[in-house]
């Protein structure tokens, strides 16, 4: 079945007041490509200026904490989220995974807290250069998901998104072959894990995702849409993405 396509952009540790003037040519994009869902992930503290200044753009959360309150200093709840605009929350990226040591296990109860305070959960999964070389990549993204994957989760609270950690910001991309053989094996690792909202679950692609590559990229399929790096910063790289996005739907 054809998902409606998601562009969501991850804005990392990076952003400024200041920059997000850059949200009025995306949220104009959004507006014009109506036919794909168009997001944003600032750091914590703009996502509530940003929520402000383009209340018709979807504005999203980079992680969350699995208690809705309580002694973690530094950290942010999912209600906290919600009560300052964001309506979904990226969990288990891998830069998290690798520099956070988190766990699949801590993955799972970061989606659950985010979907219980009504937001949407983008599960981050994805192998290493290594990984990939020893011919494990499937096997291991099919083990990232059975960990991470709240059980209650459906095509309208959880979305899935697939980075090859090898491919993140090094202008590296896996060939289509290896994108569509992944996602196929992701949805059927879905279909095992969730019934028939496994089918309805989106699956995004993230890995080096530019402009001159979306829309073959999002052609494939079970790719339901992008999580963009460094090319959402500015509206100048990601505008084109979001048309690759729509003109592949």
């Amino acid at each position: 079945m054809a998902l409606r396509k998601l562009v969501a952009g991850n804005w990392k540790m990076n952003g400024s007041i200041a920059a997000l003037a850059e949200l009025d040519a995306i949220a104009a994009a959004a507006k014009a490509n109506g036919n794909i869902d168009v997001a944003i992930c600032p750091p914590f503290t703009l996502i509530a200026p940003a929520v402000a200044r383009t209340p018709e753009l979807t504005i999203g959360a980079q992680d969350c904490h699995a208690a809705a309150k309580g002694a973690h200093t530094g950290c942010i709840s999912a209600a906290m989220l919600v009560e300052a605009g964001a309506t979904l929350a990226i969990v288990g990226h891998s830069e998290r995974r690798a520099d956070q040591h988190e766990t699949d296990a801590e993955v799972q109860a970061k989606a659950a807290a985010a979907i219980a305070a009504g937001m949407r959960a983008i599960v981050c999964v994805g192998e290493t250069e290594a990984e990939r070389d020893a011919g494990r990549a499937v096997a291991v993204v099919e083990g990232q998901l059975d960990g991470s994957i709240p059980r209650d989760g459906t095509g309208v609270t959880l979305v899935v998104a697939y980075e090859p950690v090898w491919a993140i910001g090094t202008g590296r991309t896996p060939s289509v072959g290896d994108v569509a053989e992944m996602h196929a094996a992701i949805r059927a690792k879905l279909g095992a894990l969730l019934g028939a909202e496994g089918a309805k679950v989106r699956i995004l692609y993230g890995g080096s995702v530019k402009p001159d590559n979306a829309k073959e990229l999002l052609s494939v399929a079970d790719v339901d849409g992008a999580l963009v790096g460094g090319a959402s910063l500015t509206a100048a790289q990601f505008v084109p993405i979001i048309e690759g996005g729509a003109a592949a739907s």
